[in-house]
């Protein structure tokens, strides 16, 4: 497999068209906003006429009100994969969600059972006592994990320490129990300085907007979707809710969606830092060359 990743609006779309005209590949979305239906403008969701070019895969799978967990994402993904290769095409995944394609690479850590009865009683203590005191709890059974958290971390304390009470071992331990697929990975990702991709990522929204991002996110609030949905609150929709409620300026929510998808990237880039075997590609005139220089070597090691 070949995953393709980097930065918001750092050109992953049109890299990937372009390799697909080299390879035998098979576009597998791996941004998250992008399985939703309805939400196109605002997540850069390839058009009709890109799709038509190369077989695309995990868009428009569910409706906004329908979370997606990374669960139901590596099992649709598995299927993508299967299918993919009985025809004899390479699942190229191209997105920057990291956790999706992690659970791809990595496979997905069993779900640990929680008593839930234990699970009620330590939230009535966060509650009531406070998060700290528990954190100080989590530190005596679970230093490793406490030390992981911060003492105002509740929702994770509080799924640290009912596993821990539950199954006498620690989270870390059950996220270790995870079975690895065992496939071989190819990983690119995208990279440019940073202030030109900010330049980027402001003229792509104007560009949203001409293209009637507004109007796309009046219509999913009419169809009745409530935007404290994980789904509602991705960047650029969330900013330009303030503008239809009538409590912001739409120029006052546009700077803010523009300083959201900065900062968005930033937290990509911090990720693609900590990722290991990692091919980064210098994006402009050479990325396309780079990147299909990777992919014969990379061909070339498998049949070797």
């Amino acid at each position: 497999m070949i995953f393709l990743t980097g930065p918001t609006a750092s050109g992953k779309t049109a890299l990937a068209l372009a390799l697909a005209r080299e390879f035998p590949l098979e576009i597998i979305n791996a941004d998250a906003m992008q399985l939703y239906i309805g939400m196109d403008i605002g997540t850069a969701k390839p058009d009709a006429h890109t799709r038509q070019q190369v077989p695309h895969h995990l868009l428009d799978v569910v409706t906004p009100d329908d979370p997606f967990s990374a669960g139901r994402y590596q099992q649709a993904a598995e299927k993508c994969i299967r299918d993919c290769q009985s025809r004899g095409r390479i699942p190229l995944f191209v997105g920057g969600t990291g956790l999706y394609l992690r659970v791809v690479e990595e496979g997905l850590a069993p779900t640990p059972p929680m008593d839930q009865a234990i699970l009620e009683n330590l939230r009535h203590d966060g509650e009531r006592l406070g998060w700290p005191v528990l954190h100080a709890r989590l530190a005596q059974c679970d230093p490793e994990g406490a030390a992981r958290l911060t003492p105002a971390d509740g929702q994770r304390i509080l799924r640290a320490l009912a596993v821990r009470l539950t199954t006498g071992h620690p989270l870390a331990w059950w996220q270790a129990q995870q079975q690895s697929p065992g496939r071989r990975v190819l990983k690119l990702a995208l990279d440019c300085e940073r202030q030109a991709l900010y330049q980027r990522i402001n003229h792509r929204f104007e560009g949203m907007m001409e293209q009637g991002l507004l109007e796309e996110a009046a219509s999913l609030l009419r169809l009745g979707y409530h935007r404290e949905l994980p789904a509602m609150k991705a960047v650029g929709y969330r900013q330009l809710f303030g503008y239809l409620d009538g409590t912001r300026s739409l120029t006052e929510c546009v700077e803010e969606a523009k300083k959201a998808s900065r900062h968005y990237a930033k937290r990509q880039w911090t990720w693609l830092r900590g990722q290991a075997n990692l091919f980064r590609i210098v994006g402009g005139e050479q990325a396309l060359d780079s990147s299909i220089s990777r992919i014969n070597h990379f061909l070339q090691d498998m049949v070797e």
